[in-house]
């Protein structure tokens, strides 16, 4: 009975002062220092609009006022880094390939309808179906913040992107996504200098930290944590793996991960908390009232127009 009244009062006191810290938490860290601060994020370069991830779909994205691309990147046989979402080509051309067993000039074009994966029904179109070479990209947004997912454990691809990195001297404003903490290792490896998103496993142990009470006391080196937001899967979004077409599975990880106070505290450390992908004036609305920083989104006129009819757009 006496060890309950040391250790009562000792949880107590450690709960009492991690709330505190999780509400201030400038007290243990100095706020992070970033080149950009994004509200509004085109995924894909914005693939409702225009066909995903081409020029004209980032040029649309650009022109709309959107503040950051979201793409993907592969690598073809003659060393050309591409932007594409997904490494065979089957569901944006047709062609069932791999960008990494064709060269440049073997590149099929996209179709000239495609579907948009977190709008299941809807298509998209545009007059330019060629896949985009990421330094296009670089060269014609050079000022444009622009987050690259690295899908494949490919050392030379990883080389190639930081390589452009550097010699469009974008390092401030290219951010390194990927859900493989392996990965995202190689990346930190190869240049460092670019801030990065949490991969999955760093994800849940951000969990695991706020909800132990540990967060507000631990340093994190993350500038973004980019994250689905839950209700959007089984409505506009059907995932491949099975358990997550559940809905009670998908219920249960919007409770444990939607947490406006956790997202409130990364923001007050300077880290930025991108939902997505907000496809509907609900959608944008449930972001921003969770606390996310950014919302990123197929539909960047739509995006805009929600954010300036709500002055909430700088």
């Amino acid at each position: 009975m006496s060890f309950l009244y040391f250790v009562l009062p000792a949880l107590g006191g450690y709960a009492l002062t991690s709330l505190y810290l999780l509400k201030n938490p400038h007290v243990l860290h100095k706020r992070r220092r970033t080149a950009f601060w994004a509200r509004h994020i085109s995924h894909r370069g914005g693939c409702g609009e225009r066909i995903e991830s081409t020029m004209e779909a980032f040029t649309n994205a650009a022109e709309q006022g959107t503040q950051m691309l979201e793409l993907d990147c592969h690598l073809t046989k003659d060393g050309h880094v591409v932007v594409s979402h997904d490494e065979n080509l089957l569901r944006q051309t047709g062609l069932d390939a791999t960008i990494s067993s064709l060269t440049l000039q073997d590149l099929p074009l996209y179709k000239e309808k495609l579907e948009v994966t977190f709008n299941q029904g809807h298509y998209s179109s545009g007059s330019d179906r060629q896949l985009a070479l990421l330094e296009d990209v670089f060269r014609k947004f050079p000022k444009m913040p622009i987050s690259i997912e690295i899908k494949e454990d490919n050392d030379q691809l990883i080389k190639e992107v930081s390589d452009l990195v550097k010699s469009y001297a974008r390092e401030e404003i290219t951010v390194w996504a990927s859900v493989s903490s392996s990965i995202m290792k190689k990346c930190l490896k190869t240049n460092d200098a670019l801030p990065h998103s949490f991969p999955v496993m760093k994800g849940v142990l951000l969990l695991l930290l706020f909800y132990t009470g540990l967060l507000p006391f631990v340093p994190l080196k993350e500038s973004l944590l980019q994250f689905y937001l839950p209700r959007v899967i089984n409505r506009t979004f059907i995932p491949e793996r099975r358990i997550f077409r559940n809905n009670l599975v998908v219920c249960l990880i919007e409770k444990l991960t939607m947490r406006r106070s956790l997202f409130k505290h990364l923001a007050a450390r300077g880290i930025q908390v991108h939902l997505f992908v907000c496809n509907n004036d609900e959608d944008i609305k449930t972001a921003i009232d969770l606390g996310a920083t950014g919302v990123m989104t197929d539909y960047p006129t739509l995006l805009t127009n929600y954010l300036r009819r709500n002055n909430d757009l700088n």
